[in-house]
C-alpha cells in the first residue's frame, strides 16, 4: 500500500495510471448492475435484453469468470421474484460455453450445502427451485433432477428427527412443482409417481396438533385457514390434474427454445442432504391466511381459487418481492405494484391479503410490525384510486370477525393497522371504518 502511494506522489501528475488500477473493478461493478438490473423497466423487450447481455458476459468470461459465478449465485438466492429471468440468462450462457454452465452447476451445489448447514433455510428453497428451472433452460437433465428429490423425501424415513425437518424437505419438494413438473413427468413419470406416493404417505402420518395454535380465526367460513403443506399437497394434487399446465408463471426461456434444446445438459453431482443436528433451526409451520376469493374482486380479472397453483405462485412471489425489499417501504410497494402478469389478476387483493396474512402470522410475523403499515401507506399513496378501497374492504371485513380473531392477531391489527393508518395516514388512505 505504501509502495503504491510513494508511486502516485512521483507519477509526474499522470491520473491515468490510478484510472487503470481502479478499471477491473468498474468493469466488476457494471457486470453486477447489469445482471441485478435485467427485467426492470426497459424500452428493450425482455428477450432482447437477455440476449444482449448474455453476449456481455460471455465476452468477458475470459478475465471476469469467477466474478460473474459469484453474482449469478447470489440473485439466484436473494431475487428469487427473478429467478426465471436468471434461469434464462444461465441457458444462454451454457448454450454459448458448455464449461461455464457445468461450473455454475457445481457452484449452486455448494452453496445449497453451505445454506442448509448454515440454517439458511429460505434461501436454500429458492436454490432448490432454480436448479429445478434450469432443467427447462436445457441445462441440467431432468433425471439427476429426480434423483435430488428422491434423496429429499428419503429424509422423511429417518428416526428420531423432528417433523419439522421432514416438513421442509418435503416443502422444497412440491414448491418447486410448479415450474419443473410438466417436464419431469414427460420424462421420467413412473419415478415422479413414485415420488408423490411417498409424499402422500409422509402427509398423512404427519402430526398437526400445531394447526389451532397457528390459526389466525377459529371459524372455518367463511375461508378454512389450512396448514401450510396440506393446502400446497391440494394445489399440487390440481395441477397434477390438469396435466401440470400453469399459466402465469414468466418463461422466458420459451422464446430461445430452439437455442436452448441444441445445448448439452449436465448432471447434479450426488447430494445427500446434511444430517440433523441438534443446532438446526427449521421453519415453522404455519397456516394459509385467506381474507379474499373470486366474489370479493367482482370487477376486472377472476381471483384464482385457493386451491389454484397460480394462487400459490402469485403469493409466494409477492412473498419474495417483500422478503427482498422490506428494508425499503418505496421499493417495495413499486415492485410489488410492478408485479408481471398483473393484466391478468385482481392484483391489489393479492397485495392486501398477503401483506396482512404475513403481519397476523403466528407466532410473529417474518418482520417487524410497523414495516406492514408503512407498506400499505406507501401503497395507497402510489395507487390513490384503487387500493384504499381494497384496504378499506379488508378493514371492514376484518372488523365484522373479531369475535373469531385469536387475541394477538387482534392486537396487531388493532395498535399496528387502525392506530397508524387511521391516524398518521387519513390523506393517503381515506375513510377505514373502525
Amino acid at each position: 500500500m505504501s509502495r503504491r502511494r510513494h508511486a502516485d506522489e512521483n507519477d509526474g501528475g499522470q491520473p491515468h495510471k490510478r484510472r487503470r488500477t481502479s478499471e477491473p473493478v468498474e468493469i466488476e461493478d457494471r457486470l453486477e448492475s447489469l445482471i441485478c438490473r435485467v427485467g426492470e423497466k426497459s424500452t428493450s423487450s425482455l428477450e432482447s435484453n437477455l440476449e444482449g447481455l448474455a453476449g456481455v458476459l460471455e465476452a468477458d468470461l475470459p478475465n471476469y469468470k469467477n466474478k460473474i459465478l459469484r453474482i449469478l449465485c447470489s440473485v439466484a438466492r436473494v431475487l428469487p421474484e427473478k429467478l426465471t429471468i436468471y434461469t434464462t440468462l444461465v441457458g444462454l450462457l451454457n448454450a454459448r460455453n458448455y464449461n461455464f454452465g457445468g461450473e455454475f452447476v457445481e457452484a449452486m451445489i455448494r452453496q445449497l450445502k453451505e445454506t442448509l448447514k448454515s440454517n439458511f433455510f429460505s434461501e436454500a428453497v429458492y436454490l432448490v427451485r432454480f436448479l429445478c428451472d434450469l432443467v427447462n433452460c436445457h441445462v441440467i437433465a431432468a433425471p439427476s433432477v429426480v434423483a435430488l428429490f428422491e434423496n429429499f423425501v428419503c429424509v422423511t424415513q429417518e428416526d428420531d428427527v423432528p417433523q419439522v425437518r421432514c416438513d421442509w424437505y418435503v416443502y422444497a419438494v412440491l414448491s418447486s412443482l410448479p415450474w419443473v413438473g410438466k417436464e419431469l413427468y414427460e420424462k421420467k413419470d413412473v419415478e415422479m409417481d413414485r415420488l408423490l406416493s411417498q409424499i402422500d404417505g409422509y402427509l398423512k402420518r404427519r402430526q398437526k396438533t400445531h394447526v389451532a395454535m397457528l390459526q389466525i380465526w377459529s371459524a372455518e367460513k367463511p375461508h378454512p385457514q389450512e396448514e401450510y403443506l396440506d393446502c400446497l399437497w391440494a394445489q399440487i394434487q390440481k395441477l397434477k390434474k390438469d396435466r401440470w399446465q400453469e399459466r402465469h408463471i414468466l418463461r422466458p426461456y420459451v422464446a430461445f427454445d430452439s437455442v436452448l434444446c441444441e445445448a448439452l445438459q449436465h448432471n447434479l453431482p450426488p447430494f445427500t442432504p446434511p444430517p440433523h443436528s441438534d443446532s438446526a433451526v427449521y421453519p415453522m409451520p404455519h397456516v394459509i391466511f385467506r381474507m379474499f376469493d373470486y366474489t370479493d374482486a367482482p370487477e376486472g380479472p377472476v381471483m384464482p381459487g385457493s386451491h389454484s397453483v397460480e394462487r400459490f405462485v402469485i403469493e409466494e412471489n409477492l412473498h419474495c418481492i417483500i422478503r427482498t425489499h422490506w428494508k425499503e417501504r418505496k421499493t417495495c410497494a413499486a415492485q410489488l405494484l410492478s408485479y408481471p402478469g398483473k393484466s391478468k389478476i385482481p392484483l391489489n387483493y393479492h397485495i392486501v391479503e398477503v401483506i396482512f396474512g404475513e403481519l397476523f402470522q403466528l407466532p410473529c410475523p417474518p418482520h417487524v410490525e410497523v414495516m406492514y403499515t408503512t407498506l400499505l401507506i406507501e401503497l395507497c399513496k402510489l395507487q390513490p384510486g384503487s387500493l384504499p378501497q381494497v384496504l378499506a374492504q379488508a378493514t371492514e371485513m376484518m372488523y365484522m370477525r373479531l369475535d373469531t380473531m385469536n387475541i394477538t392477531c387482534v392486537d396487531r391489527y388493532a395498535y399496528e393497522m387502525l392506530g397508524e393508518i387511521c391516524q398518521g395516514s387519513s390523506r393517503e388512505v381515506h375513510e377505514v371504518p373502525v
